[in-house]
Formats: structure tokens, sequence, C-alpha cells
């Protein structure tokens, strides 16, 4: 069951730690930790990547910013009790971590495939330029009943298949995990910049 599973989520994402380890929480004795990477995209720019570690996979006393590692494992999510709603917070589940000594720029540093179902009815737009993009939610199921739910987005042609999506249809996607800085509304008078996390869909299936 557990491997069959895993086959529907997989990332590998090599990047340079950015941050130091952070503890979020422990599941029977074992506690897991946030760390940032750093990831190159092919245009220039770079993505910062949350993952989260467990402390048996590395020393998380120590201060690893400046190291490459790569990393493989899922794409997760759960929901953020914040206030009055909740809040999708999505990072990567590390399964297998390891420590690169020489990198080489051209290797793609950033891949996810994920199999699973439209849970909501797709967005569609254009830009200003007459660009075209849809937003997706998929929903990709772990082992016992639960699901992590994972926003998508798709450009060009592939926006356009994706916009005629079905919820419930079945879709396997192979792309980039990216993020993107957004300016949220708190009141009238206060605002805030947050970063989302999302899926660039470069096949769809």
């Amino acid at each position: 069951m557990v491997d069959k599973v895993i086959e529907n989520n997989k990332v590998t994402i090599i990047g340079e730690v950015v941050s130091e380890f952070k503890f979020s929480h422990e599941v029977y004795g074992e506690g897991f930790y946030t760390v940032d990477i750093s990831v190159n995209r092919l245009s220039n720019s770079v993505d910062v990547i949350p993952l989260m570690v467990s402390e048996r996979l590395v020393d998380v006393t120590v201060d690893l910013r400046g190291t490459m590692i790569e990393a493989q494992g899922q794409f997760r999510s759960y929901n953020r009790h914040e206030e009055t709603k909740n809040r999708l917070v999505l990072s990567i589940f590390v399964r297998e971590l390891q420590f690169i000594e020489d990198y080489d720029e051209e290797t793609s540093s950033n891949q996810i495939f994920l199999d699973g179902y439209i849970c909501k009815p797709p967005i569609y737009r254009k830009t200003p330029l007459g660009r075209e993009i849809a937003d997706l939610l998929l929903a990709v199921n772990r082992p016992y009943g639960k699901s992590d739910y994972i926003p998508c987005i798709c450009w060009g042609r592939n926006a356009r298949y994706a916009s005629n999506f079905d919820v419930g249809e079945h879709v396997r996607i192979f792309g980039r995990i990216q993020s993107r800085e957004y300016v949220k509304k708190l009141s009238e008078t206060q605002t805030e910049t947050r970063i989302a996390y999302e899926v660039s869909v470069s096949k769809l299936e």
C-alpha cells in the first residue's frame, strides 16, 4: 500500500540551504523540522522552497546555511488554523537527503510528479498580455485515508487543455515547484507579504 502511494507524489530537488532548522512538530517521539532551500530557475530567478525534515535524517543542531543538498520526497499540504480560518501550508516531506559537493548547473534541480484528482473547477484566465493561465487544485491520496491538496498552474496550450477538466477527473502532472510572493490584505489598513507555493506544470496526462 505505502509503496503504491509514494509513486503518486514524487519530488527531487537540489538547492542551497538558506535558513536554520526550525522545530515544527513531533510524531511518536520523532522531531520534525523545517528548513528553506534556494533553487535556481532557468530564468535566473530563484525559488525558496520549505523542506520538512526528520531529526533522524540530519543533525538539525548544525547550521547548514550555504550547503548544497539534494532531497527526495513528497509535496505535502496541511491546514493550519489561523484566527478564523484555515490556511493551506505546503512543504516537501523529505524521505532521503544527501549533501552535494560538485553541482552541475545544467542538471534539472527541481522535478515533481503528481498523480491525483481535480478537486475544484479549474480557473482559466488571460494576463493583460494575452498569456493563457489555468489554476488547478489537485488532491493526491496518501495512506490512511489522507490526501494532499496541491495548487498547480498551467500555461498556454496546457492551460487551454486543463480548463476543460471536470471535478473528480484523474490527472497526472509533471513539473516543478515554484514560490511566489503576494500581498494579503488583513484589514483596511494592514497588509502582509506572504509566499505561495505551487506546481508549475510542464506536462499533463
